[in-house]
């Protein structure tokens, strides 16, 4: 039996298979800003730290201007988030010493609450990707 009439096996076969390309293209961009923002905060801890351990009189502060939580903030400025877009959470310890000593440990730690734009949260592993981290620790100078 011959079949001369195939027009529409075409049209068929790429309306089956688009979502599956737009699912694989779209996931794959996804997880490309993933790895990129969490780049982000994990630069953006290590610029916190360095900014924290430098020798100056008096010690960088904690918080508030032109303190280690400003310059994690300001380095977070380069996020691409497409959900509600939300400020990177600072830890920083020990509790702030103005004369802490050479040698010491100064742990920075940030926290970033990351939206997803096409993966859902129904799926398993989708909440726990959703808190990214970073730790740095260095020595006072």
């Amino acid at each position: 039996m011959k079949h001369t009439n195939c027009k529409g096996q075409t049209l068929v076969e790429f309306t089956l298979l688009l979502p599956l390309m737009l699912i694989l293209i779209f996931g794959i961009i996804e997880f490309g800003l993933f790895i990129y923002n969490q780049q982000v905060i994990t630069n953006a801890c290590r610029e916190g730290a360095r900014a924290g351990i430098l020798a100056s009189s008096p010690r960088v502060p904690y918080s508030g201007a032109n303190s280690i939580d400003s310059v994690v903030q300001a380095y977070a400025a380069n996020l691409i988030t497409f959900g509600t877009a939300n400020n990177p959470v600072t830890t920083v310890t020990p509790a702030y010493n103005p004369t802490a000593t050479f040698g010491s440990d100064l742990t920075v730690q940030v926290r970033y609450n990351y939206s997803f734009l096409v993966i859902p949260d129904f799926l398993l592993w989708g909440s726990k990707l959703r808190v990214m981290s970073a730790q740095t620790v260095m020595r006072y100078e």
